[in-house]
């Protein structure tokens, strides 16, 4: 079930930080962090591959835009919550944790698609 405001947007929230952003519809969860220009989730190579961006969610769920190596998430992690952030949309008001270190300047201009 997807949930959104009126404005058809759904909001993330940081755990460690209390930050809170938009994203469409759609939009990984990534995607929509680094389009407000905000901090906190690792970003790496933007595939899937590498496991940077990875996350719990805490509430809130999401679904799967693309394939994460299960060489940094297992399909235990995964029933779990743990996924990688440039590779899940959410479908409902999200909240999350990062996993490993935080990234304190975040990088403004990177393309998402």
């Amino acid at each position: 079930m997807i949930v959104t405001t009126q404005d058809g947007k759904v909001y993330v929230t940081v755990k460690q930080t209390g930050e809170r952003f938009s994203c469409a519809l759609g939009e990984s969860l990534l995607a929509g962090m680094a389009r407000l220009g905000r901090r906190g989730i690792p970003v790496g190579c933007l595939s899937g591959g590498c496991g940077v961006c990875k996350v719990a969610v805490c509430r809130g769920s999401v679904r799967k835009t693309g394939a994460m190596s299960r060489a940094h998430i297992s399909e235990a992690e995964e029933a779990q919550g743990v996924v990688l952030a440039c590779r899940v949309a959410p479908t409902d008001d999200v909240e999350l944790e990062v996993v490993g270190k935080m990234q304190k300047p975040f990088f403004k201009g990177l393309s998402f698609r």
